[in-house]
């Protein structure tokens, strides 16, 4: 069943500040959609200042304030997670990615919201042994994921499928891949390593690979897959699967920089990625090597996302464009001098 928005529709975006969600609230607005942007109270809002939307403060991890934010509200779309791939405490990122998944969908339900986006993400997708890019149908099991993050969201995507069966939840599931480009405000894991190369901080590389795709195309998508998805249904939303050699090169070639020519061996880094985890539960500061990066970075994790184009249309730019808007953000906003 198709849907469509309507200028008096209340529409609520969880993580509406953040990289993501502040492009599904920038694409919301355009439609005419009246917007609630859920943030958290410690979160940045450069991302939502000067926006015509409503800054709603509250939590998933508070009952209390996610019921508050639904009053009145159509239409769900939540954005929010805890995109971190090493935490001084991977509890708080499974508290966060699950047990607010959970409870938000149960309020949502209360509250007679009569359709969902979820925003799930790729990591819930099994890529180990695949010989082509992945599709919607390779899904993982929580106990073969790499490491909080990667299990937070495939436990958080298989209990939202659950609600929908047993509950009739009216959602559909994105997988998005790896977004760049312009307001990576934290920056995200991804953001790093292109702002760590363009400082010409990454002089080597390892054999892995991804699958990269503009944020503005990954949030029109989320509308795509409002407008024309189905429910219970997931549509991975990404662009291109290039190596890390590749995108490196593709920062390089954008800054002027000579590209990084030397692949290590992974072996080798994983005392370096003890040593930075170590560094970083003094600091607090997320290492940007880790113990689990490095056996995630043993596949190449490739995807398509041929069913979003034939059922909703989605379409994504070259990923070198993204580079260029994220490069061209940090510049204007001071990440990068």
């Amino acid at each position: 069943m198709s849907a469509s928005l309507q200028s008096s529709d209340l529409v609520l975006v969880t993580g509406g500040s953040g990289f993501l969600g502040s492009a599904v609230v920038r694409a919301l607005i355009a439609r005419g959609a009246r917007v609630r942007a859920l943030v958290r109270s410690t979160s940045p809002r450069c991302n939502v200042e000067g926006l015509a939307c409503e800054v709603f403060i509250g939590d998933l991890t508070d009952r209390d304030s996610l019921k508050a934010a639904l009053r009145d509200v159509r239409y769900l779309f939540h954005v929010a997670a805890d995109y971190r791939f090493w935490a001084r405490d991977p509890s708080v990122i499974l508290r966060v990615n699950v047990e607010g998944t959970t409870g938000l969908m149960r309020e949502a339900l209360k509250a007679g919201v009569e359709r969902i986006v979820y925003t799930s993400s790729v990591a819930a997708l099994r890529v180990a042994g695949a010989t082509a890019p992945v599709d919607e149908t390779a899904l993982l099991a929580p106990h073969e994921a790499i490491g909080a993050y990667k299990r937070s969201k495939t436990l958080a995507e298989r209990a939202v499928e659950d609600m929908i069966r047993q509950a009739g939840l009216p959602a559909i599931i994105v997988n998005p891949t790896t977004p760049l480009g312009p307001r990576d405000i934290r920056p995200t894991p991804t953001g790093r390593i292109v702002l760590e190369a363009a400082r010409g901080r990454i002089p080597a590389f390892v054999d892995t690979g991804l699958n990269f795709a503009h944020v503005d195309d990954i949030a029109e998508g989320h509308l795509l897959a409002f407008e024309r998805g189905r429910i219970g249904e997931r549509y991975i939303l990404g662009g291109q699967n290039l190596s890390l050699q590749e995108l490196l090169t593709a920062v390089a070639s954008v800054c002027g920089r000579r590209a990084p020519w030397l692949k290590l061996p992974r072996r080798p880094l994983f005392p370096l990625a003890f040593g930075a985890e170590a560094v970083a539960r003094l600091t607090g500061r997320e290492p940007l090597l880790t113990v689990d990066g490095l056996h995630m970075s043993r596949y190449r994790m490739f995807f398509t996302s041929a069913k979003a184009e034939r059922e909703l249309g989605y379409r994504s730019r070259p990923c070198v464009e993204g580079i260029v808007d994220a490069l061209a953000w940090f510049r204007e906003t001071g990440y990068l001098t």
